[in-house]
């Protein structure tokens, strides 16, 4: 390994441990959830503008989900509550896909442990490489900690209609969605 390469990875491995202290201080504070109102009125268009890559490396232009009731989770594989709550959200995404639900996972870690967690626990929703962008996003959507899970809802319209910092149970979701859609 090159002198470049070991800096890269410490530095990575540095990153890695930065957020999972993150994710602890966070498990021990309470849940957030509020709406949109308080983010900057960009957050929303800079989400859409965005385009990340997939697992597999292909670049997904997030404006593809324009006009969609939109659920958008950051989390990471070595995260327990993150993999936890994934089988739950792949099961809302297919009971809620005809009413124009689509869920997004925005991952904030490596491409290889992406691309590894999906080959062993394939989800029904796309998995995206959040990377810097990601980090940004996750920020202007009022994660300043970049703890996790972090799970973002924005309606048909782009307004924002919840915002969690913790897990969300499966029935409670399910519940918002309905009522969400219902409109």
């Amino acid at each position: 390994m090159s002198k470049g390469q070991g800096f890269l990875f410490g530095l990575f491995a540095a990153f890695v441990a930065l957020l999972a202290a993150m994710y602890t201080v966070a498990q021990r504070s309470e849940t957030i959830q509020h709406a949109f109102a308080t983010l900057p009125g960009d957050a929303v268009a800079h989400f859409f503008a965005s385009t990340l890559d997939n697992e597999k490396g292909v670049p997904q232009a997030l404006s593809q989900w324009r006009g969609k009731t939109l659920v958008v989770n950051f989390w990471a594989s070595w995260c327990p509550p993150c993999r936890e709550e994934m089988p739950a959200f792949s099961r809302l995404q297919q009971a809620h896909a005809a009413q124009g639900v689509q869920f997004v996972g925005i991952a904030l870690d490596s491409a290889a442990s992406v691309q590894a967690f999906s080959e062993r626990h394939p989800v029904a929703y796309p998995l995206l490489i959040g990377g810097a962008k990601g980090i940004e996003l996750a920020s202007r959507f009022g994660n300043s900690t970049l703890s996790l899970p972090y799970t973002v809802v924005l309606d048909q319209d782009g307004a924002g209609r919840l915002l969690r910092l913790g897990t969300l149970s499966e029935n409670e979701l399910d519940d918002f969605l309905r009522k969400l859609t219902a409109r």
